[in-house]
């Protein structure tokens, strides 16, 4: 059976190895299909693509969209997408354009309680377009802000702290509407992780799949056994494709590894089954 792992970061957004790096790391530890889905930017599908013959495996162009829906940032990954669909491209510069402000306001808003520096900082660590929270909470930890990322985020960036910014990001139907015209999947990224009300939650994959959306992430590196079944439940009631992700941003969290996930539960359709069906009709088999 292949091994897919369909959420990834690189260095494009805020994990910390080159697209062609996460692909090889992604081959040695057997994964067989690996999406690449940094945050806002699809820069890195072309390289990781290109690694992906060399190793043995297949990538899938993808990319990770925030999302404001009732005042809560949410995730949504789009899968096997054109990256160069023209809806898509302008709306993550636009996205990219926001998060640039928001961190130029992070050090502002810093440097206010008396952290100077830290906007430079965090840009110094990025080695992409795009500066991210993460990037200024490994620059903190550098500062002996906090002791480690986690505590950084509770106590620096996270909603009431110094350095929170309210995210203004793509509305859900806008988001899903990008990923569409780009040929892509949508798929709610690790939905536990939003500490939502159950009926709020119900509420938002009801309008995911009332706008176009189609799975989604019912194994995530960030789910527990439990999330997994409540995440089987929502899927199944809102007949939503199932899909399987890590979320790996780099090997300095060492208990969190590409393709490390449980398998989806068999009464669950898998998001990949679209390609499988759309590979066997290539082949003049279905």
């Amino acid at each position: 059976m292949s091994c897919y792992d369909l959420h990834s970061h690189s260095w494009v957004s805020d994990g910390t190895l080159s697209p062609a790096d996460l692909v090889r790391r992604a081959a040695a530890a057997g994964v067989d299909v690996l999406a690449l889905t940094d945050h806002d930017d699809t820069d890195g599908c072309e390289e990781a693509l290109r690694t992906a013959p060399q190793v043995g495996i297949a990538v899938v162009p993808g990319v990770e969209l925030s999302v404001t829906w009732q005042a809560t940032t949410i995730h949504v990954v789009g899968l096997q997408l054109d990256p160069s669909a023209p809806a898509l491209a302008a709306g993550l510069e636009r996205l990219r354009s926001f998060r640039q402000w928001r961190a130029e306001e992070i050090g502002r808003r810093l440097a206010a309680r008396g952290i100077d520096g830290a906007y430079e900082g965090a840009q110094a660590l990025a080695r992409g377009r795009i500066i991210s929270r993460t990037h200024f909470a490994h620059y903190l930890v550098s500062r002996h802000c906090g002791k480690d990322v986690r505590d950084i985020f509770k106590h620096y960036l996270t909603h009431n702290k110094p350095g929170y910014v309210p995210g203004r990001w793509a509305g859900l139907e806008e988001a899903v509407g990008w990923i569409r015209e780009a040929g892509g999947v949508a798929v709610v990224a690790h939905p536990a992780r939003y500490n939502l009300t159950a009926g709020k939650l119900r509420r938002l994959l009801g309008e995911f799949a009332e706008c176009g959306g189609a799975g989604l992430e019912v194994v995530s590196g960030s789910h527990s056994r439990q999330d997994v079944d409540a995440m089987t439940s929502h899927a199944l009631k809102f007949d939503l494709l199932a899909s399987a992700g890590s979320d790996y941003h780099g090997p300095e969290n060492p208990w969190l590894e590409l393709g490390r996930l449980p398998a989806l539960p068999e009464v669950l359709t898998p998001v990949w089954s679209l390609w499988e069906a759309d590979a066997a009709r290539n082949r003049g088999v279905a």
